[in-house]
């Protein structure tokens, strides 16, 4: 009998409250919470390339809500993912082949000067290779795989103005993540200002995926509060405004 009170006493309600509440709902699609579904934006059936595209992606970065690359593979038929540090040697059977190759990564001091992609000259099948992470693990991650790379594939990177405010649309229209400076850009605009070049219908692709990525961009902003800028950011900002009026 006491076994039977103890069972409906306060005690025994408190542990029953206390449960973990049910999980979201994941879409088995996109693998995005059902409230920020994309699947109706993507691409169906997923865009076709000539282009072959490989993403290292940093583990910690795969726990990241708001990474772009899921959302890229399901819009791209020939884009995979492989999640690790560093590209070796029996990682990947694409590359264990050395097949013409780039590496999409922006200059670095004591680095060879990289070839800006609008002057690619395409002239045959590439693999596109793009490293998703933090700024510091990106680095890291380019620094243990270049001896590597170097075998097969040529580092390329994006256009950008410095005088211009920002290069990505999460920076000049919705800030959801801070970049560490300006011309950073998410891995999913980055392969798509590539395939633009590399691609002969690239302006179509181009267009399709940063669609997609505008909407990601949209249905999140209705669940988290957007990132302001960081401080010395703006103080840049601010200076080279200031230095134009004077001018």
């Amino acid at each position: 009998m006491e076994a039977t009170n103890n069972h409906n006493s306060p005690v025994g309600n408190s542990a029953s409250s206390s449960s973990p509440p049910p999980r979201r709902s994941i879409c088995s699609n996109c693998s995005r919470p059902q409230p920020v579904c994309l699947c109706k934006f993507l691409p169906s059936p997923p865009i076709a390339t000539k282009t072959k595209i490989l993403i290292l992606q940093h583990p910690h970065e795969a726990q990241h809500k708001l990474s772009t690359t899921p959302i890229l593979t399901k819009c791209l038929l020939n884009a995979t993912t492989i999640v690790n540090r560093r590209l070796k040697p029996g990682l990947s059977e694409l590359l264990d082949r050395s097949p013409p190759a780039v590496f999409l990564f922006p200059p670095t001091p004591h680095s060879s000067p990289p070839i800006n992609i609008s002057e690619l000259n395409v002239t045959g099948e590439l693999v596109l290779i793009a490293f998703d992470g933090t700024w510091k693990h990106a680095k890291e991650m380019v620094r243990s795989s270049e001896e590597f790379l170097s075998r097969f594939a040529k580092r390329v990177c994006l256009d950008f103005d410095e005088s211009m405010e920002g290069g990505s649309i999460f920076d000049s229209e919705l800030i959801l993540r801070k970049e560490p400076h300006g011309g950073c850009v998410s891995t999913m605009e980055a392969v798509a200002r590539c395939l633009r070049v590399m691609e002969s219908d690239g302006a179509a692709i181009e267009k399709k995926l940063i669609g997609v990525l505008r909407e990601m961009v949209r249905v999140q902003a209705g669940f988290l509060k957007p990132m302001n800028p960081r401080p010395k950011l703006l103080k840049i900002k601010n200076m080279k405004k200031k230095n134009e009026r004077e001018d």
